[in-house]
């Protein structure tokens, strides 16, 4: 079985990873740099599903495997504030489609305040915590949570979601 990911980003890639591996245990993940077509900070849930489309798209065309996986995570407007969201599109050789999101996370106002003045997120954090590329590690949902949670899992959580129609058929197909 061989996975292409939509992405060099080693949070991303593992987490495709350690869950496809739960399924074949001989899997190959090909990390893929594609574009996602959506802007570097996406700003709301459909954005971010059609960057992890395209991304899944053109990474199973560009490396020709059987699934291809993309990752895009962004923010969204709730009725309580900005939240920190992440989302999962798996696209099978014959064309079937999984999706699946990570779970929420507000920001807190002076980050989301920033996050809407224009700022990406990803080097908010950086500048916050002073380290370089966060989001390639624990993750803006990391740093906030101080460890208990982190980008990696939240991923991982979203990607085993979209693997479900492939998992479970019996449920997913029309009756």
């Amino acid at each position: 079985m061989k996975i292409a990911v939509g992405s060099t980003n080693p949070v991303k890639v593992e987490a495709v990873r350690l869950v496809a591996a739960k399924i074949w245990p001989e899997v190959v993940v090909v990390p893929t740099a594609v574009p996602s077509g959506v802007s570097e900070m996406p700003m709301s849930d459909a954005e971010c599903i059609e960057g992890a489309r395209n991304r899944a798209l053109a990474a199973q065309e560009t490396a020709v495997a059987d699934f291809g996986i993309g990752l895009e995570g962004g923010v969204a407007q709730e009725p309580f504030g900005l939240t920190l969201v992440g989302w999962v599109v798996l696209v099978g050789s014959d064309g079937q489609e999984g999706i699946g999101g990570c779970p929420r996370l507000p920001l807190p106002p002076r980050l989301a305040q920033r996050v809407l003045a224009g700022e990406e997120l990803g080097p908010i954090m950086d500048s916050l915590v002073g380290q370089q590329d966060v989001k390639k590690k624990g993750g803006a949902v990391g740093t906030l949570t101080n460890g208990l949670v982190m980008r990696q899992e939240a991923f991982a959580t979203a990607v085993a979601y979209a693997f479900a129609p492939f998992v479970t058929p019996q449920f997913y197909t029309p009756s």
